[in-house]
C-alpha cells in the first residue's frame, strides 16, 4: 500500500543500510543494479559510491570509463554523512587508484562489517580490475573486509596459482587467503564438479563450515553480486556472520532455481 511521504530521515531511520561500492552494468545483470535488485528483496536500504561505469552485454565488455578517486571519495564520506550505515559491500573496483580511494574514504577505527567481493573478470572475460589493483586490494582491502567472497578461479588468480581441485586443495587457498588478513573467506564453489555447489566458510578460528545445495544446471552472470549483497543484507540487520551466509545461499539457490525453471519454459 503506498505510504505517505515523510522526511528522509524519519523514512530510512526504520530499516537498515547497506553502502555498496561497485560499477555499473549497462545490461543490467550485474554491478550495483543487480546488488540493489537483492538489498531491496532483504528490505534494507541502499547507499552507493560508484567506482566505475561499464558497457557490457552478456557475451563482452565493451568499454569501462572509471570515476575519478576525489567522485569515489566524495561519495564514500557524504553516504556515511547521510545516515547509519549497517555493512559495506565492495565489488568492481577496477584499479589501484580506486582502491587506494576507497581505503582512504573509509572512516577510521570504523567496525562496520565490510563484505569484500574480488570481481577480476567478467563473466564474458573482459578484465574488471587491473594487476596493481590487485595487489593493493590484497595489501589494503583485505586486512580491513569481515569477509572475502572469492569464486575457484578468482582464489586462484589472487594467489597465482592454478585452480584448486578437491576440497582439500581448495581449503588451502582459502587458508592462504585469510593470511592476507580479512576474518573470514567464504571460497565459492559453483566452479568445481559434482552434483553439489559446495561453498567452504573459513574463518581465523580454522573452523570450516560448508554450504551445500544442488548443482542448478543453469549459466547466470552476476551470482557474486547477488551472494556478496545477501551476506552484506544480513550482516546489516545483525545476523551472525555465519547464517548471514548459509541465508544468502539460499536466496542464490532460489534465484538460480527460478532461472532454471525459466530455462525450462522456454
Amino acid at each position: 500500500m503506498w505510504r505517505s511521504w515523510r522526511s528522509g530521515t524519519e523514512a530510512t531511520s526504520l530499516r537498515p543500510a547497506v553502502l555498496v561500492i561497485a560499477g555499473t552494468d549497462s545490461s543490467g545483470g550485474a554491478g550495483l543494479t543487480r546488488d540493489m535488485r537483492v538489498l531491496n528483496d532483504f528490505e534494507v536500504d541502499v547507499l552507493c559510491a560508484i567506482t566505475a561505469v561499464t558497457a557490457q552485454s552478456n557475451s563482452r565488455v565493451t568499454n569501462v570509463y572509471h570515476v575519478p578517486p576525489e567522485a569515489i571519495h566524495a561519495q564514500i564520506v557524504t553516504a556515511f554523512q547521510t545516515r547509519s550505515v549497517g555493512a559495506i559491500k565492495i565489488g568492481m573496483l577496477g584499479t589501484r587508484a580506486t582502491v587506494e580511494a576507497v581505503v582512504e574514504s573509509l572512516p577510521c577505527g570504523m567496525t562496520v562489517p565490510i563484505v569484500l567481493d574480488p570481481v577480476l573478470v567478467a563473466s564474458s572475460g573482459g578484465v574488471l580490475l587491473d594487476a596493481e589493483g590487485r595487489a593493493a586490494m590484497c595489501k589494503r582491502l583485505f586486512p580491513l573486509a569481515t569477509i572475502v567472497t572469492p569464486n575457484i578461479p578468482e582464489a586462484a588468480m589472487l594467489l597465482a596459482e592454478e585452480p584448486a581441485i578437491g576440497e582439500l586443495a581448495l581449503i588451502s587457498h582459502a587458508e592462504r587467503l585469510l593470511t592476507l588478513g580479512p576474518q573470514a573467506v567464504l571460497l565459492k564453489g559453483g566452479h568445481a564438479g559434482g552434483e553439489e555447489a559446495i561453498d567452504l566458510l573459513i574463518s581465523r578460528n580454522h573452523v570450516v563450515r560448508r554450504f551445500a545445495s544442488p548443482r542448478i544446471r543453469v549459466t547466470g552472470r552476476g551470482t557474486g553480486c547477488v551472494l556478496a549483497s545477501a551476506i552484506a543484507a544480513g550482516l546489516a540487520s545483525g545476523i551472525p556472520l555465519a547464517d548471514a551466509c548459509q541465508q544468502a545461499k539460499r536466496y542464490v539457490v532460489a534465484e538460480l532455481s527460478r532461472a532454471e525453471y525459466a530455462a525450462h519454459c522456454w
